[in-house]
């Protein structure tokens, strides 16, 4: 199980959470960028390149045999902030389809660069699978 944590009076962020209690085993997925299963990038376009990235997150955690529902922690690095931005509705329409709930602890920051040069986006996760799960 995971819980969402909103100390009170505070406004319901929206598109992630604050925090997120969660107890279970603890999946480290490291950063994933946009590119497929054979180390190739499909597109140049921020918003695939962060839905494939979301893929590449669902499949590390199949191998824990855990599921979307799971993830408690994402960290997005991203190459340019409007760019991000402007993909947001696209995005979100694949994150909520993907990935389903937003109690997810999130992070987003803007960097220099990443080390694959086509890379526009690149996102860490972390997930907690219930034992009962398991």
């Amino acid at each position: 199980m995971k819980k969402s944590l909103l100390p009170a009076g505070w406004v319901k962020p929206r598109g992630y959470a604050n925090g997120v209690a969660a107890s279970g085993t603890q999946v480290f997925i490291a950063g994933q960028i946009g590119w497929d299963e054979s180390a190739k990038f499909q597109s140049t376009e921020f918003a695939a390149q962060a839905i494939q990235a979301l893929r590449n997150i669902i499949a590390v955690l199949r191998e824990a045999n855990g599921k979307p529902e799971h993830l408690v922690r994402l960290t997005w690095y991203v190459t340019d902030k409007r760019e991000y931005l402007a993909s947001l509705k696209e995005i979100g329409g694949a994150f909520r389809e993907l990935i389903g709930d937003y109690d997810i602890a999130m992070s987003a920051v803007q960097v220099v660069a990443l080390i694959e040069d086509e890379a526009k986006v690149e996102i860490e996760a972390t997930a907690v699978i219930p034992h009962e799960a398991r």
